[in-house]
């Protein structure tokens, strides 16, 4: 949205700040916050709240949980990426290999 250049691929696990202001620390987190281990969740969350204003931790606390619930809810009630959707990220989806996820068996595969 700013016209920054950023390295999508960082969500696969580089160490990289991809562009974005403390980007490896967010991942990190992100990734951290997805695990099961408190110690590495706890770290992490310091780490990241050492770099961050508070309003930005907040969002940034806010944005992990709200993808992972609303894709949680998604895959666990079937509900299929709309297949316009599908079609435009095709290429994204490719690059970030994520059909190696198991919920990938719900997004379609484009037509036409």
């Amino acid at each position: 949205m700013t016209g920054t250049a950023v390295e999508l691929a960082a969500v696969n696990g580089t160490t990289s700040d991809a562009g974005v202001a403390h980007g490896a620390r967010l991942v990190a987190f992100a990734e951290a916050v997805m695990a099961d281990d408190l110690p590495v969740r706890e770290r992490e969350r310091h780490a990241l709240r050492a770099v961050l204003s508070d309003e930005c931790f907040v969002d940034a606390a806010a944005i992990v949980a709200a993808f992972n619930v609303v894709d949680r809810i998604a895959d666990a009630t079937g509900i299929p990426l709309d297949p316009m959707l599908a079609a435009m990220g095709g290429d994204l989806r490719d690059a970030l290999d994520l059909g190696r996820f198991a919920s990938a068996a719900n997004t379609p595969t484009p037509s036409g």
